[in-house]
């Protein structure tokens, strides 16, 4: 891609290793703060070479390349530079020399970037999204391992056919269903319910079964892609100000997701405006789900909005951005969203 070039940072301690390009955007991995106990008021200050420098060990996995995106916070990543990863991600892919490729990201939207890696990359070789719950300042950073952790998975042929996944303190998960639990701990990154694909034992990783993605698994191209369409998520609590249903509209939003309580239950004065302004406008409408794990479900008669399933408020949104880029009708996308339910 334009501006970006990889670099050889490591070469392998033998012939024969696979290469594997690391991408680095940042976040709290790269980050230093003030002092060794300090876990806050931190700013990314390693690029990619300091971050592989950091990991000798990787000598003995892969040949790793580096290729710098960006050194920001995730909080500050955009849906426009995830997808810039995802088109630079699939490029190398399609080298035939290289076996995978590893995204090192803050962990307060690696999620986010995660799913739209997972819905937008063809590739079977594997993807990794890497982070950290402590800066590589910290006294017992878990960054360096789960760098490790996640080279090791993106260089191991068992690992193809799997999607995009994420890898922390020692769980290898699917990107589809993977969310940050814990706000503070370095054990954030699991799936709840569905499981993880596998685990490391010593510094191996193992599966737990074999190649296989999440049901109804959609993969939208982006590769002329800049921008993604607005979409807003609006939050559900007693007494929700409704105005702000017609307002996001009024800004620009092409499709909204509602963060409902409950299994995706709407308060009555706001389905109300929300199914006025569908009718009116025909603007998608999704609805989500407050609780942490559990689906949302389609409910009788109300057929013009459209159930997120398992699927989080977050990743609900890029999907139904990522759908809205394609081009999709209403029944398309919805039909996109119910396939995920296995319907």
């Amino acid at each position: 891609m334009d501006g970006l070039k990889r670099e050889l940072i490591s070469e392998a301690s033998r012939r024969g290793l696979p290469n594997v390009i690391v991408f680095t955007t940042g976040g709290t991995i790269a980050s230093s703060a003030q002092s060794a106990t300090a876990m806050s008021g931190y700013q990314p200050s390693v690029g990619a070479r300091g971050l592989v420098e950091s990991v000798p060990e990787l000598r003995d996995v892969a040949n790793i390349w580096g290729v710098e995106l960006c050194n920001i916070l995730s909080k500050d990543m955009t849906s426009a530079m995830a997808l810039r990863a995802s088109q630079a991600i699939a490029a190398e892919l399609a080298y035939p020399d290289v076996a995978g490729a590893v995204l090192t990201h803050g962990t307060d939207t690696l999620e986010e970037t995660a799913f739209l890696l997972d819905a937008t990359i063809a590739s079977s070789k594997p993807v990794v999204l890497v982070g950290s719950m402590r800066p590589a300042s910290a006294l017992s950073a878990d960054g360096p391992m789960n760098i490790f952790q996640a080279v090791s998975v993106a260089a191991c042929t068992a690992a193809r056919g799997r999607g995009t996944m994420i890898v922390t303190n020692d769980r290898i998960g699917s990107a589809w269903y993977t969310e940050k639990h814990h706000a503070n701990s370095v054990d954030s990154f699991y799936s709840a319910e569905q499981g993880q694909l596998g685990v490391f034992l010593e510094h191996r990783p193992v599966f737990f079964y074999g190649p296989a993605v999440p049901t109804g698994k959609v993969v939208l191209d982006v590769t002329a892609c800049t921008a993604l369409p607005q979409v807003d998520v609006l939050f559900g609590h007693q007494d929700a100000n409704t105005a702000l249903i017609t307002a996001a509209a009024a800004s620009g939003a092409r499709g909204l997701v509602f963060c409902n309580v409950g299994n995706g239950s709407w308060n009555a004065e706001a389905k109300a405006v929300a199914k006025k302004l569908y009718d009116e406008t025909d603007i998608p409408i999704v609805f989500s789900r407050r609780p942490e794990i559990g689906y949302a479900l389609q409910l009788q008669g109300d057929d013009w909005a459209i159930p997120s399933g398992c699927l989080s408020p977050q990743k609900a949104r890029i999907l139904l951005q990522l759908c809205l880029q394609a081009g999709k009708t209403f029944a398309e996308t919805k039909s996109v969203f119910l396939r995920t339910m296995g319907l």
